[in-house]
């Protein structure tokens, strides 16, 4: 008897899924699917911490809970047996697979090294695309937030945001 095949091409074609993970363990569920061989990715944000004798520079997981892994659907097994993992981001029971624009551009952000901070996530406005500047060719909504212009990437499938500080002039 064949196989009833839920998920189409998906399946078998490897696409960015979030991986929801328990609280606080992103880093070591990053670091158990490598071992594994998995690709994936943890988007990490330099926050200096202050301690009353010394301040470090610490890097916290940009996105809480969420790890992306690069997988075809039928290779989800081992993915979700890591140590760490809880499921794979789904709506109605089908995984939400998150487009490679937008893996690529926070790594494009976060390679820029501006001022990062998650933001709230909201339904989107007007679109602009930055012109200049490191993050030149980025899509994204623009928001002004304390005279400070951020434009906000916004990643579906997790319901989360990226805002980041831009120069207005920069837009088009």
């Amino acid at each position: 008897m064949q196989q009833n095949n839920l998920f189409g091409e998906r399946n078998t074609t490897p696409h960015w899924y979030a991986l929801h993970t328990m609280s606080r363990h992103e880093k070591r569920v990053e670091t158990r699917l490598q071992e594994k061989g998995v690709t994936s990715y943890l988007p990490l944000n330099t926050l200096y911490r202050q301690w009353s004798d010394r301040t470090k520079a610490v890097a916290e997981p940009l996105f809480s809970c969420y790890v992306f892994v690069h997988i075809a659907l039928r290779d989800r097994l081992p993915v979700l047996q890591t140590a760490g993992a809880v499921n794979l981001v789904s709506f109605n029971g089908v995984p939400a697979w998150i487009p490679e624009s937008q893996i690529a551009a926070i790594r494009q952000i976060l390679e820029a090294k501006p001022t990062v901070s998650p933001a709230e996530y909201f339904v989107p406005g007007k679109k602009v695309k930055i012109a200049r500047g490191p993050l030149q060719g980025l899509e994204g909504t623009v928001t002004i937030c304390k005279n400070n212009h951020r434009l906000i990437i916004a990643i579906d499938a997790i319901r989360q945001s990226l805002a980041v500080e831009i120069d207005p002039q920069d837009l088009e």
